[in-house]
């Protein structure tokens, strides 16, 4: 079964992101590349924080959370799943190792996917708190992006994708199990939306929430959500802006009518 593990940003200082991640958030170290990318890990993710240069080769260098990677059992399936529902967009190797995965697509907005069949040089995917839960994207299609999820991954529709197409909005919702997986249209117009295109937030389930947010308060502002959202308590951001939700009780639905929450 397809599911999420992986998360790249392009970090000013990957360092200090370093630094903030496990010091706030419960992160620990994976390894760093000689070129200064650092590879964090909840247990189960890998979060590298690659360092803005141009020998990345990259089409899209702009700083912050930049794409996905997807850890999957055949490689060959999701290239030949790809190649039939996205006929002549490219699959390129990767290098491998802790900040890439073994092979990469595009979704069909051109946003990297990456590929591994080793889930992004994390051992076991060990579940623990705080951890993430729910990754955000911001998308002009999220029709189209919906059926890439389903089509290629196996990704679940759930059912509040149906609850939103009936009242007429384009936010689209899928789970691999373990993770939530919201695709927003770009130009909501809702309030409280933030038209970051591409990767826009993620979600970590943590138990105490009182004592992170206490710590926090010292170094960066905190804003709650809105009560009537049904997912996270508050939306932060990291020292180089990328947004970040925190969530105790009320969760994320991972598969259909299946929530996580730190008290689980």
């Amino acid at each position: 079964m397809a599911r999420l593990r992986y998360v790249a940003f392009m970090a000013a200082d990957p360092d200090r992101l370093a630094w903030f991640y496990t010091a706030y958030l419960g992160m620990t170290e994976l390894g760093r590349s000689a070129d200064g990318d650092v590879s964090l890990t909840d247990g189960f993710y890998n979060l590298t924080f690659f360092r803005l240069r141009e020998r990345l080769n990259e089409p899209r260098k702009a700083p912050g959370l930049h794409h996905l990677g997807i850890e999957v059992e055949s490689i060959e399936e999701i290239r030949d799943r790809y190649a039939e529902k996205m006929p002549n967009w490219q699959s390129v190797e990767e290098p491998g190792g802790l900040q890439y995965g073994e092979y990469r697509i595009y979704d069909p907005e051109g946003l990297p996917v990456s590929l591994s069949e080793t889930g992004f040089g994390v051992p076991d995917g060990e579940d623990r708190v705080p951890r993430i839960a729910h990754i955000a994207l911001n998308s002009v299609n999220t029709e189209a992006m919906l059926d890439f999820y389903t089509g290629v991954f196996d990704f679940r529709m759930l059912r509040i994708t149906d609850i939103r197409r009936q009242e007429g909005r384009l936010n689209r919702f899928l789970g691999d199990g373990h993770t939530n997986l919201a695709v927003h249209p770009f130009h909501s117009g809702r309030p409280g939306h933030e038209p970051r295109y591409g990767v826009n937030h993620v979600g970590y389930l943590i138990a105490d929430l009182e004592g992170a947010l206490a710590s926090l308060s010292k170094i960066i502002e905190l804003d709650a959500r809105p009560d009537d959202r049904p997912y996270a308590e508050y939306r932060l951001r990291d020292p180089e802006g990328n947004a970040f939700d925190l969530s105790r009780t009320k969760g994320w639905e991972v598969d259909n009518d299946v929530w996580m929450n730190a008290l689980a």
